[in-house]
């Protein structure tokens, strides 16, 4: 579940990154909190790769995995805070 919750977020953040780029506004923040999301993606992928090469399931549907999932999705929400803070301050004319 976690898989299927971070490939989501990462194709709806890279849609917000080129939407926002598209627009002239600033997205770095979108953009690594992007390849972060595609990054634990990939992750997920080759450990549903492995598990299936193992006899169990691909996707693992458990509540567990789920929790997980959020937990991650948590975490990127946070990242994104943080950078979007941090872009906000840098790009603030100096009083």
């Amino acid at each position: 579940m976690c898989e299927i919750m971070s490939i989501a977020a990462a194709i709806a953040v890279s849609a917000a990154f080129f939407l926002a780029r598209r627009a002239g506004r600033p997205a770095s923040a979108l953009g690594t909190t992007a390849l972060a999301l595609w990054g634990a993606a990939l992750m997920w992928s080759v450990d549903c790769v492995f598990s299936f090469a193992e006899g169990e399931g691909f996707f693992d549907l458990s509540a567990g995995d789920a929790a997980l999932g959020a937990l991650v999705l948590a975490c990127a929400a946070v990242l994104f805070a943080f950078l979007r803070v941090r872009e906000s301050r840098t790009l603030a004319p100096a009083a």
